[in-house]
């Protein structure tokens, strides 16, 4: 056989040696150091702005919505359009004279609040005397989020000062919106905190090594820092939208993935470092060989998560570059940083068990059915990480062998299992949160809804607001008073500096019920009978009614794009149409499964009545984006073994070889994203919770037994067209 001629590297290998010498060079990795703590003392600055740039309070709605056409004439109008702050008193055997007098000594005190938006209203009194109502206008300028905390405290103070034993509550929009003004205060210190911790206790766990697990999380913490600094300077200067949840999840998104990619860089140093005396040399290969999969890793997160640019909802298409931007943060510091920081340090860091040059070589290890029992066998050339290094190698071999004997039946029974736990989707309810179901615990804005809705009209504080042509005022008016579900009484008029007629009516249900949207939809059904009237509806019942749709618009549009970037790039990596085919399906239907068993968690065990609209979108994203990773660092070391040992042997070699690593990584991202359920936002848990969820779906079923068992049923077609597929020996 004549051996092939090598001649000399192209361009882009020779510019990946240079990058790889530069990183893993004796002096000029100190370079590289000094370059990352000179731009972290830099980043650090711009890092710590990013919450002045967060807009949380702003319309996510695409500009050409009806309600968000509505709101930005209340917002130029601010003073005819205020931010109502229900002030709710109660007392259950009756409010006295007394109580009446303290109220409307309280409304007076309330006029002479120098951000009114408008006149106070009331005291209101219920019919059966035991509760009643001030609605006090708040002008709190174009961005209320960071003044409505006090403003709001302070309407609570003056509420409960001699109150004699009346209990008082502050509802409507501003006191939601203090309210979760609170919830996200000090949300990215305890985020951090969790996060580090998880990541800690895993890392130790799986280094076994009091000092190794401080290097990948300080790089981590260092691509936090470079990730918020770039995402503030793209809010600041390109007009990113970025908000509180965001932020959290970019957090977390760069923890895991950093930690991710240091772990798998970590083990093919530990492997080379047994055939290399010198640990710059041993760095040097262990980067080349696990830089393709990594890089495939990100850039399929990347490319997935950048898909999110498309969607109409302002939050959801700025979520997209945010996390792309971590997850590319991630991979060029752990690429740079880390491995000169891990080469400075030498072997002792991986004390107390070092690998030594000449030990026994796990890697080889999984290439035999005995390698595993060989390494922990050889005496006094293995050393103690060699040893445990086989006993988990043995584990999956073990579990390959296993899959072996019947494929079919085996990826047959998974798939059916996935797909039984996928049913719980027919509990899914993603028609959106409602005030009182977006927080986890008792808040003071939730328990005023809930006393309004006992003794007042259901929509007090939350009306529906109509925008019309002024000489079309009357008819709109006696239109808007006949629809079923509007307080005939309720209704207000006025016009506005805009020219155009404004009239606001009360909702008899709830502003965030099923219900009140439907009314919303009966308004506007209604209205359109009167064309010349030009009528649009808002008001936060239509805001939330137009966010609902248009994130269910977002889904459909965005689900068979994301499939379609990640299936085109696995082709590309790969080399296949098949591998990627069976790839992009078992991310699927993991999918399915993560989703329908954790709305039955929700539903059965976490007792949320339903999700955010939001939910299924961003789950599908995250576990599509994030849990191919899994299986492109499985099927890569695959396809490498393939060309030497034919398909059906490199499977099992694939699987004992990445086993260990994948299910460190996948432990350590699904902690992350668990770390969100402390928070006290229900979107925010439920996500966290799902791709948990997901992801460890992902690292213990899908990469270690459905992947394995298509790969080994399918054989050697795995590989078509490529020329793999004739060349592969699959005896």
């Amino acid at each position: 056989m004549t051996a092939p001629t090598v001649g000399p590297p192209g361009r882009r290998e020779s510019a990946g040696r240079a990058v790889v010498g530069l990183v893993t060079g004796r002096r000029t990795s100190w370079v590289v150091l000094g370059f990352w703590l000179v731009a972290a003392v830099v980043a650090a600055g711009f890092a710590s702005r990013l919450g002045a740039v967060q807009d949380d309070e702003g319309s996510p709605l695409p500009a050409g919505a009806e309600s968000a056409r509505v709101l930005r004439v209340q917002t130029s109008a601010a003073s005819d359009a205020p931010l109502p702050a229900v002030v709710v008193y109660t007392r259950p055997t009756g409010l006295t004279e007394t109580d009446r007098g303290k109220l409307a000594a309280d409304a007076r005190a309330f006029a002479q609040r120098t951000d009114l938006g408008g006149t106070v209203l009331g005291p209101t009194l219920a019919d059966d005397g035991t509760a009643a109502q001030l609605v006090v206008p708040l002008d709190l300028g174009p961005d209320p989020f960071d003044r409505v905390a006090d403003a709001v405290g302070a309407i609570r103070q003056t509420a409960r000062q001699d109150a004699a034993g009346m209990t008082v509550y502050v509802a409507g929009p501003a006191g939601s919106l203090a309210d979760q003004s609170a919830a996200v205060s000090g949300l990215d210190g305890r985020l951090l905190l969790a996060t580090v911790a998880v990541v800690v206790l895993i890392l130790l766990v799986t280094y076994r090594s009091p000092v190794l697990w401080l290097l990948p999380v300080a790089c981590a913490g260092l691509a936090l820092i470079a990730a918020q600094a770039v995402v503030y300077l793209l809010a600041r200067y390109a007009q990113l939208t970025v908000t509180a949840d965001s932020g959290a999840i970019l957090t977390i998104l760069v923890f895991g993935t950093a930690t991710d990619y240091g772990l798998l860089l970590v083990a093919r140093y530990r492997e080379e470092l047994r055939h290399h005396r010198d640990p710059h040399d041993a760095m040097g290969l262990a980067l080349r060989r696990s830089t393709p999969a990594v890089l495939a890793s990100a850039g399929t997160a990347a490319a997935a998560m950048s898909c999110l640019l498309l969607a109409e909802l302002s939050w959801t298409r700025g979520l997209g570059p945010v996390l792309a931007v971590g997850v590319l943060t991630a991979l060029v510091v752990m690429l740079t940083a880390f491995p000169a920081l891990l080469v400075r340090c030498g072997r002792w860091v991986f004390w107390p068990a070092r690998p030594r040059y000449g030990g026994a070589d796990i890697g080889a290890g999984a290439s035999t059915s005995s390698g595993a029992a060989a390494a922990a066998r050889s005496g006094t050339e293995a050393d103690d990480s060699a040893v445990a290094g086989a006993g988990a190698i043995g584990w999956w071999n073990r579990i390959g062998r296993l899959i072996a004997r019947r494929p079919r039946a085996t990826w047959l029974a998974t798939s059916l299992a996935f797909g039984a736990l996928a049913l719980g989707i027919t509990q899914l309810d993603a028609t959106g949160l409602t005030s009182s179901e977006s927080f986890r615990g008792s808040h003071d804005s939730v328990r005023g809804e809930q006393v309004l809705a006992r003794h007042f009209a259901a929509g007090v504080g939350s009306p529906i607001a109509v925008l019309s042509r002024p000489d079309q005022a009357e008819r709109v008016r006696a239109t808007l008073a006949a629809v079923p579900g509007v307080e005939p009484g309720s209704l207000t008029s006025t016009e506005l500096r805009s020219g155009q007629a404004y009239l606001e009516a009360t909702l008899t249900d709830p502003a965030d019920s099923r219900a009140a949207y439907d009314t919303v939809d009966r308004v506007r059904t209604a209205l359109r009978a009167v064309p010349e009237a030009e009528a649009l509806v808002g008001g936060e019942t239509a805001v939330r009614l137009d966010v609902q749709r248009t994130a269910r618009s977002d889904r459909n549009l965005l689900v068979p794009i994301v499939v379609a970037v990640v299936f085109a790039i696995l082709v590309l990596l790969l080399r296949s149409l098949v591998a990627p085919l069976l790839l992009v399906g078992t991310v699927v239907l993991s999918f399915g499964a993560a989703l329908g068993a954790s709305v039955l968690v929700f539903r059965h065990i976490f007792g949320f009545t339903g999700e955010d609209s939001s939910l299924p979108l961003y789950l599908f994203v995250f576990l599509v984006a994030l849990g191919v990773d899994y299986n492109i660092f499985l099927m890569t070391r695959v396809r490498e073994e393939t060309v030497r040992h034919g398909t059906r042997r490199a499977t099992l070699i694939g699987l004992a070889a990445t086993g260990g690593v994948i299910t460190s990584a996948g432990l350590v991202l699904a902690g992350t994203f668990a770390a969100l359920t402390t928070l006290p936002l229900t979107m925010i848990v439920q996500l966290g919770f799902a791709v948990a969820f997901g992801i460890l779906l992902d690292t213990a079923v899908v990469r270690s037994v459905l992947v394995p068992a298509l790969s080994l049923d399918v054989g050697r077609y795995l590989w078509w067209p490529h020329r793999l597929f004739r060349e592969a020996d699959n005896a």
